[in-house]
């Protein structure tokens, strides 16, 4: 690995935010459905996201766990049947699988036998969807989506000005003027030092059986393909002097799942779509995700108990912006590939199960790829 330093400058505090899309839904959710405290998850994500910018020097995103959060959150309001101590154990079990994972090389073999337009559409649904869930959220404001698309496709473009600083505080202002109660509320807020409590000894053997089975082996799947495989490409693909392996990133998810359900967090992992987000915005080294750790343990640390109305400042038309310009600078990473009229056809196939699931569309572009090769796809 080269000895490339960390910036820590305007332009890498801009690209810290470029994931925010992903972030703050689920940890919103988190904190109000399903009751976590709001302190572990911050610290958590803060010391995590400090840790892999000091040792990968790159955006390297740390997001929650997509497929568990979903779970987590819709089960815990319909049914209650999953609360927080069911997340927690989800964490401990993850955790230990990406360690197996790693220790044994699994993580490496398993990702080698993945073919290149197969991996092609995978980054590609990713970016889809992604972008799909961007317009999803600007719907809920179409015109101030709109606007807020516009100027930030114009400052991307234009402007010296790092275009998420504009970005976010534009989105302020707008909430504080769709909300003026926002401003009192945000007045009252008074710092309130704590830490977290130590998660593991309240954890019952059901808590991490039903954890497995409904959280942490279904999350397994789109972890392999979006958080091993594709951040995996999309770091090096980026960074060529500052590469990363998967067995280093299957180990890096162990250590940090482990270590967010100690303190009480929620499952985390490196999705490629937060690289994207973080490379669109200005990041170019580790010291965008040092910045954002050392913000959210701030807040962890000091400001929990304010964190869900400091998320209002958020609109859901800036997350979507996010997201969607996340998505475009992750999609537009499948550009390479083959003239092979077959191997498009892997990559696209591929790139329409990711947006649906990305667990399936890794077997369904493994199983079309071997069916080209052996002459069984006539396109």
């Amino acid at each position: 690995m080269a000895n490339t330093k960390n910036r820590y400058d305007l332009a890498e505090l801009a690209g810290a935010f470029g994931d925010l899309g992903t972030l703050i839904p689920f940890v919103a959710a988190y904190i109000s459905i399903v009751k976590m405290d709001p302190g572990g998850i911050l610290l958590a994500f803060g010391t995590s996201l400090v840790v892999v910018g000091l040792f990968y020097r790159t955006p390297f995103p740390v997001q929650p766990m997509k497929a568990i959060g979903a779970a987590a959150i819709t089960q815990t309001s319909h049914a209650a049947a999953l609360g927080s101590s069911t997340v927690v154990g989800a964490g401990v079990v993850t955790g230990l699988i990406w360690l197996l994972l790693s220790a044994t090389g699994l993580a490496h073999r398993l990702a080698r036998w993945l073919p290149r337009p197969a991996l092609l559409g995978v980054v590609m649904g990713l970016g889809f969807s992604f972008m799909l869930e961007g317009i999803r959220m600007m719907a809920l404001n179409p015109w101030v989506g709109a606007g807020l698309l516009a100027l930030t496709l114009v400052l991307l473009a234009r402007s010296r000005f790092p275009a998420m600083v504009i970005l976010l505080a534009v989105g302020a202002a707008i909430a504080l003027i769709a909300e003026p109660s926002l401003i009192a509320e945000l007045a009252a807020i008074r710092l309130s030092p704590r830490l977290p409590s130590f998660a593991w000894p309240g954890l019952s053997w059901r808590d991490l059986w039903v954890g497995t089975v409904f959280l942490a082996l279904p999350q397994l799947p789109l972890t392999f393909g979006n958080a091993l495989i594709s951040i995996t490409d999309e770091n090096n693909r980026l960074f060529p002097d500052r590469r990363v392996t998967e067995r280093g990133v299957a180990f890096s998810t162990g250590l940090l799942n482990l270590w967010s359900s100690a303190i009480g967090g929620v499952p985390m992992c490196h999705g490629a779509g937060g690289m994207a987000g973080h490379v669109q915005f200005g990041a170019r080294s580790g010291g965008a995700s040092i910045m954002l750790g050392a913000l959210l343990i701030a807040l962890g640390l000091f400001l929990a108990d304010s964190v869900a109305l400091l998320f209002r400042l958020f609109p859901p038309a800036v997350l979507g912006v996010i997201l969607f310009l996340a998505g475009v600078q992750l999609a537009l990473g499948s550009k390479e590939g083959s003239s092979d009229k077959v191997d498009r056809f892997v990559v696209l196939t591929t790139a329409a199960f990711a947006v649906w699931n990305v667990g399936m569309a890794v077997v369904f572009g493994f199983l079309a790829f071997k069916a080209s090769k052996r002459g069984w796809l006539k396109i």
